[in-house]
């Protein structure tokens, strides 16, 4: 009989009590939800400060690629290396053969 009078009693309790019961359990949601976000926004914060540094990394290296560039268009560059590194000569106006399509 003490236990079902204790039984009884706690449900009670229960039904009393049920909504500061509901607001702890939204509290408690309330903060794992704010503990959550705030993973989840460091998360992509890093994520955010990688993708930067790979743009500065990839922007330098454009820059470079340009300047390159600019220092092998010019034509005496193009001339110079065919000269020393492929050994390529200007043809004489004389050796020159000047082929005409019909």
């Amino acid at each position: 009989m003490g236990k079902f009078v204790l039984t009884q009693e706690i449900w009670q309790d229960i039904r009393r009590f049920s909504g500061t019961y509901i607001l702890v359990i939204l509290v408690l949601l309330s903060a794992f939800s704010v503990i959550f976000m705030t993973h989840l926004n460091r998360q992509t914060t890093i994520a955010v400060e990688r993708l930067y540094s790979k743009k500065d990394r990839l922007d330098i290296e454009w820059r470079n690629l340009q300047l390159e560039q600019n220092s092998l268009a010019e034509h005496s560059e193009i001339e110079n290396k065919a000269d020393k590194m492929l050994h390529m000569h200007r043809p004489k106006p004389i050796k020159e053969i000047i082929i005409k399509i019909p």
